[in-house]
């Protein structure tokens, strides 16, 4: 097993409390573990040890069952039994002797008089037993195992708090909280027992009234916690499945980024806004006893996981985007509200009369809405009618389900608000019912139809954890991504650039700024494409890059050329006067009429995306073969410019006038041979290529004469470290399966960036390094004007220093240009040799795509100059 990581502030002495949820405790390995971590935490520091463990994995469900008056309530206590005999089997022990008097006591619960009735104190009885099962086992286990590891009752130690006004008999008995605040004496008897090592259960507490109380599904948490706190303990652990919070659902965002670092504040927003790792009554009794704790992995233990503290870092920005599904939104509206003194009393003691807990509030002058949280809630059609009926009689009710919660977590949001403009844009294009942004200044959430949230996550990740925006969480809060931890992530290749560095160090001593593009990374990229046996035909779009010599290489490669202009068309053939017309594909956008008279004259393939160029100019089109290009209604892509698909792009024929297009073609004799749809660029969600070919098949066959679905280009290509590679392999297969559902259209791809984009670099001159209020500028010869990627679409370039390639990055800088513009920025707080000086010659990675071809002379700069290598160094 790999080595545990040590206790962070743990002092000598006193206790450590480790908690062990249901599937580490569900397998015999995962018990030598515990028995391992709880000896070694006890060596490291001096410290006794506390366990706390849930139930094995599924026994709390059955055992639920049980409770709520299964008719198979006999066969169920069977399975459990036999389980539970079946894993102690496995620890090489005797069940009757280790388990023989628990089991029994579970099964006379059926019998006991109180049964038939099931009150919630026989109720709680049963829910216990999982928990009680666990530990004994696990205690007989490690005793066996040669631990001085002795048993406790955590009833005897952990007591609910009396009742509280308003609080259902339910929740009294069976969601409980617990005193947390412990006197000298209790800590004395407690420190009494012998065993240098205890383990007691979580879930359960002692009731004030006597017999059992339930702390609620996932209770174990803040059993630990009530423990530490208790305990005044050096370090509360949970020992988890996972690795400890991340910045989203790994489920939904595999790009999501373990949290090294939280303080409580934080971590409390991130639990009570969906995160699953750690329960959120965990954190208060922690947060006001001083207690660190920390989330960690049983299967890696090695793993730094989550701390939680006083001293993490106050740094703001986004450091989580979480959804809670399931929401309800109750709207009350009455005119009558305005200036109504004690109004909002009235509509929320009727909230407390339904026992309903309310989550969010957003109010007007004529309207109240709230939200309400189903994980805290007993919601019932029932409950809401109910609600309903009454909130009738003092104004106009709206039900809203389902709903989705969708929520930044972080310090200082209120400071981030003008950065949050993609975010909102996102939100834009979804029916949103209510923005909340909490007072204490930690989260801003957006509620949303449930059905609208789906792949929103990967979105709001992307534009605000995975840009880079904010540098200092990189370094004092991001740790690695789910796919590394999980081994998933396949490296970026070695760039070319550094075999060629001798080269371009000498192309630059003719003078910069200057693009270099390296054609067998070129040809690479192409033939990789090429193997996709799903595809039919593929164009290169050469507004990525028209440099004659990539034409040359990619026609030679098999490859049409993609044009969006007349300059386009005729570059081409300037560059390819043989190339056959039917092997270009001119795709404009608002072109004027003369352009689509020459390409049509050219014998290029024309696509067109409205109705009105037919009416205005019906002649131009009468009797032609066309392709047409949709708008589906949605897109994607690394930046909201970049999106090309739904109502505020400009691209394409809304797909809800597709009819009306059919039928004008018709009237003019036109042949809609080919169904074109680009959505947009750098699109890595796979589901974006599936509903894409299922949507234009769809039009496809209404339409009847179409033999081609084109889908564009878009793929992404990997610019910083923390990407991965398009999995070309796992796309070609998607590809197959949906050539597979529709055989009858020959698929056509049109990519750009994904050719050319790491094929080319640029090279730029240091004119100087200037600090200024505690920030240095590297100033570079190339500017906004010679690369407008970062300034148009804050899109990230890897910038090395070329003479220093084989030096430590120990300087931290801003790299500029010389533009007089704010945005002239290439990147900010960029790690480069801290002796960058000037005249030494940079690289700007990945380059090769929408780099000259952008480039513009303003404020009256030059161009850069091409170069092009073709072959291997040396």
């Amino acid at each position: 097993m790999s080595a545990v990581p040590p206790v962070q502030h743990a002092a000598s002495g006193g206790w450590i409390v480790l908690k062990f949820g249901g599937t580490s405790v569900s397998r015999r390995h995962r018990w030598d573990t515990i028995g391992k971590l709880a000896q070694q935490r006890a060596v490291q520091t001096g410290s006794r040890v506390l366990v706390v463990v849930s139930a094995l994995s599924g026994v709390t469900n059955e055992l639920s069952a049980i409770a709520d008056g299964a008719d198979d309530a006999s066969a169920r206590v069977d399975a459990l039994e036999q389980r539970h005999r079946d894993f102690l089997a496995d620890l090489e022990l005797d069940c009757d002797a280790v388990l023989g008097e628990r089991l029994a006591s579970l099964r006379a619960l059926l019998s006991d008089p109180r049964a038939a009735g099931r009150p919630l104190d026989w109720q709680a009885e049963v829910l216990a037993h999982g928990e009680l099962l666990s530990s004994t086992l696990g205690a007989a286990y490690l005793r066996a195992r040669g631990l001085d590891m002795g048993w406790m009752d955590a009833r005897q130690w952990l007591e609910a708090l009396p009742a509280q006004p308003n609080q259902s008999d339910w929740s009294r008995r069976l969601s409980v909280n617990c005193h947390w605040q412990a006197d000298a004496a209790w800590r004395a008897r407690f420190d009494a027992q012998p065993a240098r090592m205890l383990i007691t259960q979580g879930f359960i507490a002692r009731h004030p009234e006597g017999g059992t109380a339930i702390l609620g599904r996932g209770g174990s948490d803040t059993s630990a916690a009530y423990f530490g706190a208790l305990l005044g303990a050096s370090r509360v652990e949970i020992w988890t499945d996972v690795p400890g919070m991340f910045s989203a659902n790994p489920r939904e965002v595999p790009d999501a980024r373990l949290l090294n670092r939280l303080g409580y504040a934080e971590a409390q927003e991130i639990t009570t806004t969906g995160a699953k790792v750690l329960h959120p009554r965990s954190i208060k009794p922690c947060r006001d006893a001083g207690v660190p704790m920390a989330i960690l992995d049983t299967e890696r233990p090695d793993l730094p996981g989550t701390s939680i503290d006083r001293s993490a870092a106050t740094v703001p920005g986004v450091k989580a985007i979480s959804r809670r599904n399931g929401v309800v939104l109750v709207s009350v509206e009455d005119i009558g509200m305005w200036q109504q003194v004690g109004y909002l009393a009235e509509v929320f003691a009727l909230f407390r009369k339904h026992g309903l807990s309310v989550d969010m509030i957003g109010t007007s002058q004529t309207n109240v809405t709230v939200s309400l949280d189903p994980s805290e809630n007993l919601l019932s059609q029932n409950v809401l009618s109910a609600l309903a009926e009454d909130l009738e009689k003092i104004g106009r009710v709206k039900v809203i389900v389902p709903c989705a919660a969708i929520t930044l977590v972080g310090r200082g949001m209120r400071s981030l608000l003008h950065r949050l403009s993609d975010v909102f844009s996102s939100f834009g294009h979804e029916r949103v019912h209510m923005i909340s942004q909490s007072s204490n200044d930690l989260n801003l959430t957006f509620v949303i139809d449930e059905a609208d949230a789906d792949g929103l996550l990967p979105e709001l990740h992307a534009a605000l954890i995975d840009s880079g925006a904010m540098p200092v969480l990189e370094q004092e809060v991001f740790g690695p991504r789910w796919r590394e931890l999980n081994g998933a992530v396949r490296p970026r290749p070695v760039p070319w650039w550094r075999g060629e560095r001798s080269r371009l160090l000498q192309l630059a001593a003719a003078g910069t700024p200057r693009y270099v593009y390296h054609l067998p990374t070129l040809r690479e990229r192409a033939r990789a494409l090429k193997a996709v046996a799903a595809v039919e035909r593929r164009y290169y779009a050469i507004k990525a890059n028209p440099h004659p010599a990539i034409l040359r290489t990619l026609v030679e490669e098999g490859f049409g050329l993609e044009c969006v202009s007349l300059g386009e068309l005729r570059h081409v053939f300037q560059v390819l006067p043989e190339l056959d017309p039917a092997r270009v594909l001119f795709t404009p956008s608002f072109a004027p009429v003369h352009e689509y008279e020459q390409a049509f004259a050219l014998g290029v393939t024309v696509t067109l995306d409205n109705v009105e160029a037919l009416r205005r100019w019906p002649e131009v089109f009468r009797g032609r073969r066309i392709w047409l290009r949709i708008d589906l209604g949605h897109g994607d892509g690394h930046h909201q410019k970049v999106n090309t698909g739904g109502k505020d792009s400009k691209f394409g024929l809304s797909a809800q006038r597709v009819d009306e297009f059919v039928d004008a073609a018709r009237a003019l004799g036109i042949a809609i041979t080919g169904l074109h749809a680009h959505l947009g660029s750098g699109v890595e969600n796979m589901g974006h290529w599936r509903q894409m070919c299922d949507e234009l098949a769809g039009f496809a066959r209404r339409i009847g004469t179409v033999a081609t679905l084109d889908i564009g280009g878009g793929l992404p290509i990997p610019y910083s470290a923390d990407d991965e590679p398009f999995d070309v392999d796992a796309w070609a297969a998607g590809l197959a399966e949906v050539r597979a559902v529709h055989p009858a259209f020959g698929l056509v791809i049109e990519p750009g960036r994904y050719l050319v984009a790491e094929c080319g670099v640029l090279l730029a001159q240091v004119t100087n390094v200037v600090e200024k209020d505690g920030v240095t500028r590297v100033g570079l010869d190339a500017g906004m004007h010679t690369l407008l990627r970062p300034a148009l679409y804050d899109a990230w370039h890897d910038v090395e220093n070329l003479q220093r390639l084989e030096e430590p990055a120990d300087g931290v800088f801003d790299v500029v240009g010389p533009v007089c513009e704010s945005s002239d920025v290439f990147g900010r707080r960029r790690r480069l040799p801290l002796a960058t000086a000037p005249g030494e010659v940079m690289l700007v990675a990945d380059a090769g795509a929408y780099g000259h071809a952008m480039a513009s002379h303003y404020n009256l700069r030059g161009l850069p100059a091409e170069d092009v290598i073709d072959g291997s160094a040396g």
